[in-house]
């Protein structure tokens, strides 16, 4: 979903963390250990529905925090979960653990569940935390250095309230939004078994009944917290609402990645961030689109940032559909009218932000269109065959997948969960690379 004291965690307390976890059983988890390479794995459920940049940068050129990258323990969680229109992740937070569902949004940095308030006369979700029934619960004070209002890990400088705790304000490029108090609190899997105390959001106001779990580059995130140096996950095809299909998510090695195609993650210094550039977004070199076997007349210049930053493009777990700024939205339009412009719904836009859409019959319409590609360097690609092209949107009107960025408020590219099907994404971050392998991940539980 994209974006308009820092916890830091020693070797010793993530070893011990991840030692805990090894063996852990609690509450369906499941370990077994690999003796040729000492890594282990557990498992857990996940439903879906409807490392900061510094230590990223210098972890090439700084041979000691290379050392430390490469000692800590090798860590894989598999996941299995459901997929409609979003990802969501069911964690055990708190002690004891109240499973919390957080959306697995690539786009977004703060973490943050949905928190039961009591003065508030509405009735909460059912699935909010309380955290009066948690004892590893903490909120973060007003003197904290995260409270600080120049902090630049919020849309919103954060504020002290009434209560003289820490309130934060997230906006999302889509409209929603969440704000409350910044908390600390453990993921728990046994009275004996927990993380180390990570930098939450306790939202109070959202209109989402479900959290974030935000896994970009920022320091907040859940990869830097938790010091996860690599995670993937595998989209299933989309089932007709309000059925769902299921995939799954790695934290850690995948087994799978023997057969992942890399590309580079373009990087940014501190010297280069610009005004509608998102430096903490997984940005790769995107070259070209091809619909139908016809490479698109768009200069590989679009797929990149420009002198204000616009035009970056960005894997995007959180955002459904997939966005283009307009250089690169009206090719793909140009085309996909020459092909089946008859058959165009006029004046119909979904959501204020897609315009090609159909009420025919799609499996002639997709055989019309043909396959689409995303062009990456290196020859690497991502085949979106015709028949996922095209998504079911509301009342038997089928719309191509893609939206026009400046529609969102949104200055880049962005690659969303719909053209992700049945595909393994990784973001390899020590080594600075994403990770993309033809798979069918409905099934691969």
């Amino acid at each position: 979903m994209t974006l308009f004291s820092p916890v830091s965690l020693s070797p010793l307390s993530m070893a011990l963390f991840f030692f805990f976890l090894f063996n852990s059983f609690y509450v369906s988890f499941s370990a077994t250990l690999n003796h040729n390479n000492n890594s282990f794995s557990l498992s857990f459920p996940l439903t879906t529905h409807s490392l900061s940049t510094t230590t990223l940068s210098n972890s090439k050129t700084n041979p000691k925090l290379k050392t430390l990258l490469s000692s800590l323990p090798s860590y894989n969680v598999k996941s299995s979960f459901k997929y409609s229109m979003a990802l969501v992740v069911s964690l055990p937070i708190g002690t004891p653990p109240q499973i919390q569902q957080m959306v697995l949004d690539t786009g977004s940095q703060l973490s943050w569940i949905q928190c039961h308030n009591k003065a508030l006369k509405k009735t909460p979700p059912t699935t909010s935390f309380d955290p009066s029934l948690s004892s590893s619960f903490s909120i973060i004070p007003c003197t904290h250095p995260l409270c600080k209002p120049r902090v630049p890990d919020f849309t919103l400088p954060t504020t002290c309230d009434q209560n003289r705790l820490c309130h934060y304000s997230y906006f999302y490029a889509d409209g929603t939004y969440a704000e409350g108090n910044l908390v600390r609190e453990k993921l728990t899997f046994s009275p004996s078994q927990t993380t180390p105390p990570l930098t939450l959001g306790c939202a109070t106001e959202s209109r989402d009944s479900r959290g974030i779990l935000g896994m970009n580059l920022g320091r907040l995130s859940f990869p830097s917290q938790a010091k996860i140096t690599k995670f993937s996950y595998c989209v299933p095809v989309r089932q007709p609402r309000p059925a769902s299909a299921s995939g799954s998510f790695y934290l850690g090695n995948n087994p799978n990645s023997n057969r992942f195609r890399y590309v580079n993650m373009l990087t940014f210094t501190q010297s280069q961030r610009m005004p509608n550039l998102d430096p903490l977004a997984y940005t790769v070199p995107l070259q070209g689109i091809r619909i139908g076997g016809k490479k698109l007349n768009i200069p590989p210049y679009v797929f990149k940032p420009n002198a204000g930053g616009s035009g970056q493009t960005m894997v995007d777990s959180g955002s459904e559909f997939t966005f283009l700024v307009d250089e690169a939205y009206d090719r793909v339009r140009e085309e996909v009218v020459r092909l089946v412009g008859p058959k165009l719904k006029k004046g119909y836009v979904y959501g204020d932000v897609a315009d090609m859409c159909f009420d025919g019959d799609v499996i002639q319409i997709g055989r019309l269109l043909g396959d689409m590609v995303f062009e990456f360097e290196k020859g690497v690609e991502i085949v979106i065959p015709k028949e996922r092209m095209i998504a079911d949107v509301e009342g038997g009107v089928h719309c191509l997948g893609i939206g026009r960025s400046e529609r969102l408020g949104a200055a880049g590219n962005i690659i969303g969960n719909f053209h992700q099907q049945n595909l393994w994404v990784e973001f390899d971050l020590a080594n600075r690379r994403v990770g993309f392998g033809e798979a069918d991940c409905s099934r691969l539980g």
